[in-house]
């Protein structure tokens, strides 16, 4: 008797360890879940400049001086950091093979996909024995370690060595050559086919793609320029990647704003009709911030987008679009407080937060090489190509960040505060509020007794003196300042405050319903 009981007891201690590892080391996907809550924290990453070693700080990565450019290894350790910061999913920007020929830049775009049932060898550390697949695995398993959910982006095009490698997948022009979409001259667009036929061949390309980053480990998928497949294309591949995981989120790069082809040759389906398909989420028109001049317009935007997602039976979401690889340092132009204004917006709307590499600390992407001719090139392309004022996808350059340390503790703070008040901004009531200047924008979040305010100034040159009326506000209420510059006063029925260029007001009220 005394020998089984020492042995059942032994075998609960084993099962019990056996449990325990399980529940810390399996990594079970909640980021669709999280995000159709609007609870994703989003950080977009170019893998291969996030880890990058410049050693001599010139900007750009000089292989012959023993400099690294970012791996998925050398990520591994910035991890921290991105959780630090309040970070709690991770875009990463097409981890494809690139194409070298008719390219853009001294190490080719990374969304010229010369490949798409394999991974980008500049992303492989040499001073590892793991195989590049086993590298990028590692990556995402030390992602979900601290709690880091990973979204992997789906290139739209494919780039010329592909085209000739494979003709028959690329849309072809009256003449028979290859579709340069817009004005990308590095890729050519692919033939996905109509809603009557999807091209099979493209299709299952695609789904390689989505077998790869499963089996990676990978959450979701952030499908660039979604706008330029059919309907039917994505909801037959969504349909197959929930069968494997039905947690797997698909984010479409779409927006209200775009309604014309990238070609007369190409397909446009509009975001709802994405959204309809599958997706869970898109980007809204959030970019557009930088033109409005009246607060209205914003009020509005934000009106139309949470209109448009009621519209579906299922849970829709978008991200706060406001600034993203596409779109030019918010340092640039408005300075500081637009890049403010961009966070406490993502903080305080019901939407998922998006961040760019390195806007958290106010980098403006401005390389002193820019557009000159290289020393080295990997690619046909002689010159170092960038966008000015955007984050470099086409050259082996140094890592994002600037030196805004204040700027940095507002991120962190703000971060921490959507996740605090995440109850009330996910669940609450969305009330815009009337302001006395145009220039000036307000709005409350109100649920269950406590109001989150918010005010800004979308004049960047001038004080604006302004009245913003709150219903039901008293002079008994107290409003406890999250982030102001200058002290507002509350009376009965409004707020009057004196706003600086640019200035975002963020204030909690306790003991208040706004409706």
């Amino acid at each position: 008797m005394k020998f089984m009981r020492k042995f059942f007891i032994t075998l609960a201690v084993i099962m019990l360890t056996v449990q325990t590892a399980f529940s810390t080391d399996v990594w079970v996907n909640d980021l669709r879940r999280m995000f159709l809550k609007n609870s994703a924290i989003i950080y977009e990453i170019n893998l291969r400049t996030f880890g990058a070693q410049d050693i001599n700080k010139n900007g750009i990565i000089e292989f012959d001086e023993a400099e690294e450019s970012g791996t998925f290894l050398n990520a591994i350790p910035k991890l921290d950091e991105l959780r630090q910061k309040g970070i709690n999913t991770i875009h990463v920007m097409p981890v494809t093979p690139v194409g070298k020929t008719k390219a853009l830049g001294t190490a080719g775009s990374l969304y010229a996909a010369s490949a798409f049932d394999s991974l980008n060898p500049q992303l492989e550390s040499k001073q590892s024995a793991l195989s590049i697949k086993e590298q990028a695995r590692k990556f995402i398993t030390e992602a979900h370690k601290r709690d880091l959910r990973v979204i992997i982006d789906l290139p739209s095009c494919g780039s010329y060595d592909l085209y000739m490698q494979h003709p028959e997948l690329f849309v072809k022009d009256k003449s028979g050559q290859p579709v340069v979409p817009a004005d990308w001259t590095d890729v050519r667009l692919l033939d996905a086919g109509s809603e009557t036929a999807v091209n099979k061949d493209v299709y299952n390309l695609y789904k390689k793609f989505v077998d790869m980053v499963m089996d990676l480990g990978a959450d979701g998928i952030r499908a660039d320029v979604a706008t330029n497949k059919p309907a039917k294309f994505w909801k037959d591949l969504i349909t197959y990647s929930r069968t494997k995981d039905p947690q797997f989120l698909w984010l479409a790069e779409a927006s209200e704003s775009w309604k014309e082809p990238v070609s007369q040759y190409a397909v446009f389906t509009p975001y709802d009709k994405l959204l309809a398909a599958g997706f869970d989420g898109y980007y809204g028109s959030y970019f557009n911030l930088k033109n409005y001049k009246s607060g209205s317009e914003l009020i509005n935007q934000i009106l139309a987008t949470r209109a448009n997602l009621a519209k579906f039976t299922e849970p829709k979401a978008v991200i706060g679009s406001f600034t993203t690889h596409d779109e030019m340092s918010p340092i640039l132009i408005n300075g500081n407080k637009f890049s403010e204004m961009i966070i406490w917006l993502n903080a305080t709307l019901p939407l998922n937060s998006y961040f760019v590499d390195g806007f958290d600390t106010g980098d403006n992407y401005i390389y002193m090489w820019a557009n000159k001719e290289a020393f080295k090139t990997f690619t046909d392309d002689d010159y170092y190509f960038v966008h000015r004022g955007k984050l470099d996808i086409f050259n082996f350059s140094r890592q994002p960040g600037g030196k805004q340390d204040k700027l940095l503790e507002t991120f962190i703070f703000a971060n921490g505060l959507k996740r605090q008040f995440s109850s009330i901004i996910n669940n609450g009531k969305f009330v815009p509020l009337k302001t006395s200047k145009p220039s000036v924008f307000a709005y409350a979040v109100s649920h269950n007794g406590k109001s989150i305010v918010v005010i800004g100034n979308l004049n960047f040159r001038n004080i604006i003196d302004v009245n913003v009326s709150v219903p039901h506000l008293t002079s008994s209420n107290i409003a406890l300042p999250i982030k102001i510059d200058s002290i507002p006063l509350l009376e009965k029925g409004s707020i009057s405050v004196s706003l600086a260029p640019g200035e975002t007001q963020v204030l909690l009220i306790n003991d208040l319903d706004i409706k």
